[in-house]
């Protein structure tokens, strides 16, 4: 039996899977310890801001794991397959580095393990400026935002020209339009309470699932996190956040899928999520 209910349900699991495919690859901040991921789609777009400049326009950007940090033995076994869009390697928590020390959170569903990151990125130059200082400036200003704004650990950033730019196009900027803010969510109790309150969280979201994952051993808690805060910074007061509101004092995981900017906040959907 049909209803008028089908077209719109399965709408809302078409736009669920996109969203959640246009989050990218999730991308560790910190170490091992500190539990934290972040959306490729959201760090990009914090390095695209702060690349933007003249001498150059930023094109396509990606982040995954460098190739030193790629597992290739001993792995975790029942650790999902990074590769939503193309993430190879497995994912999930590494053990704590301390065997007597507590054990790490479990990372997200195919979430790339902690470890050193590459930044592969195109970028058409000015034609009156030497090629390398332009890749130099544009390396330094991505891997100072990476460090900064951010946390992520870069290894490697590795830069390729694709075009000069015409007279008078170099202060041109491209920003990432396919970037929506992520679906904003309603703290309902102690827990969501206390991750939204959090200093630097914007809101609560749930392109996942719910905003807050309670499971069997561990709690993951999405977020976006404002712009002029260091994303995990903002995590990691998350975490301290819902670890003391928790009573079971499960491990703590934390998945930033926003970092808002001025003028940009996370839409506000209360209630369980439709996908």
């Amino acid at each position: 039996m049909t209803t008028a209910q089908g077209p719109r349900r399965a709408d809302g699991w078409t736009a669920g899977v996109r969203e959640r495919l246009g989050l990218g690859r999730l991308l560790p901040l910190g170490g091992p310890a500190d539990g934290v991921w972040i959306a490729e789609r959201a760090a990009a777009s914090v390095l695209r801001g702060a690349a933007a400049g003249p001498g150059a326009v930023l094109g396509e950007l990606r982040i995954g794991l460098a190739e030193e940090a790629v597992p290739v033995e001993g792995t975790v076994e029942g650790d999902p397959v990074a590769g939503a869009r193309g993430g190879s390697g497995p994912a999930g928590a590494r053990a704590s580095a301390d065997p007597g020390g507590p054990a790490s959170p479990p990372a997200p569903p195919s979430a790339l393990p902690p470890g050193p990151l590459r930044i592969e990125a195109e970028f058409s130059a000015a034609p009156d400026r030497p090629l390398p200082d332009t890749a130099a400036a544009l390396r330094a200003a991505l891997l100072t935002a990476a460090a900064a704004r951010l946390g992520l650990e870069i290894a490697e950033v590795d830069l390729t020209v694709t075009a000069l730019l015409e007279d008078g196009a170099s202060d041109q900027v491209t920003v990432d339009q396919a970037a929506p803010a992520a679906r904003g969510a309603e703290p309902e109790g102690p827990v969501a309470k206390a991750a939204a309150g959090a200093p630097g969280v914007v809101s609560l979201t749930r392109v996942l699932g719910s905003p807050v994952h309670t499971a069997r051993d561990h709690v993951r808690v999405e977020v976006a996190t404002a712009g002029d805060h260091r994303a995990l910074d903002v995590a990691r007061s998350v975490r301290t956040a819902v670890a003391a509101a928790t009573e079971e004092r499960l491990p703590v995981s934390v998945l930033v899928t926003d970092v808002v900017g001025r003028g940009r906040a996370a839409a506000a959907e209360p209630g369980p999520a439709d996908v």
